[in-house]
């Protein structure tokens, strides 16, 4: 994983994370069916992947819906464990 620029990606996370939907161009959104993952890569590659090729990782489209996904403060899960499960229910 020294590939990757650990860094640099915490930022676009941070960046993203905080996008207001009301800012976001339905054109400049990722369809995440055109994202692919290598299922081949342990979780935490493909977790680092994903991040890598979506422009914003918590805004993407479904079908040519605009999707936001959040995470509670309030749970036990970390964000990683959720992106996760989101991408194994996604490349399973």
């Amino acid at each position: 994983m020294n590939k990757y620029n650990i860094k640099e990606l915490a930022e676009k996370l941070e960046r993203c994370r905080n996008v207001n939907l009301d800012d976001v161009k339905l054109e400049d959104v990722d369809e995440i069916t055109d994202i692919k993952i290598d299922r081949r890569k342990l979780s935490n590659e493909r977790i680092l992947a994903f991040l890598i090729k979506t422009k914003n990782p918590y805004i993407f489209k479904v079908n040519g819906k605009l999707v936001r996904i959040r995470f509670s403060e309030n749970s036990n899960l970390t964000a990683e464990d959720c992106l996760t499960n989101v991408l194994k229910n996604l490349y399973r």
